[in-house]
């Protein structure tokens, strides 16, 4: 049986790593075991860091909501037991934005919660 050699199917492998590793700093995007190294990396912080992503953004709309609440007179976790009872059916995320940019809404949904009491 004839001997086969690695030459066309090593150089797609590097090809393919060192094409998604461009923009990489100094060898880690000219040479391959270097770019290799980096782009595992780069792929497990990408991974870890989207779960971390959805994690900060749900802190940051808490603590949005918490002080659009004491505004209103109420605690955050009594107004999302409120919210529960009211059927009020809002996500942190829009209870964030509307605290933010309408305080106006936001006061009637605090209204309508604290009634649900």
């Amino acid at each position: 049986m004839a001997r086969v050699k690695t030459g066309v199917v090593r150089r797609r492998r590097h090809k393919k790593v060192l094409k998604l590793a461009r923009g990489f700093f100094s060898a880690r995007h000219k040479h391959f075991r270097k770019a290799k190294e980096q782009l595992e990396r780069s792929l497990y912080y990408s991974f870890r860091d989207r779960k971390a992503k959805k994690r900060d953004f749900r802190r940051l709309w808490i603590v949005r909501i918490n002080a659009a609440c004491r505004l209103n007179d109420i605690s955050y976790s009594k107004f999302m037991n409120a919210l529960k009872k009211a059927n009020i059916e809002l996500d942190r995320k829009v209870l964030a934005n509307l605290a933010m940019n309408d305080a106006v809404a936001f006061a009637k949904v605090v209204e309508a919660a604290k009634k649900a009491l």
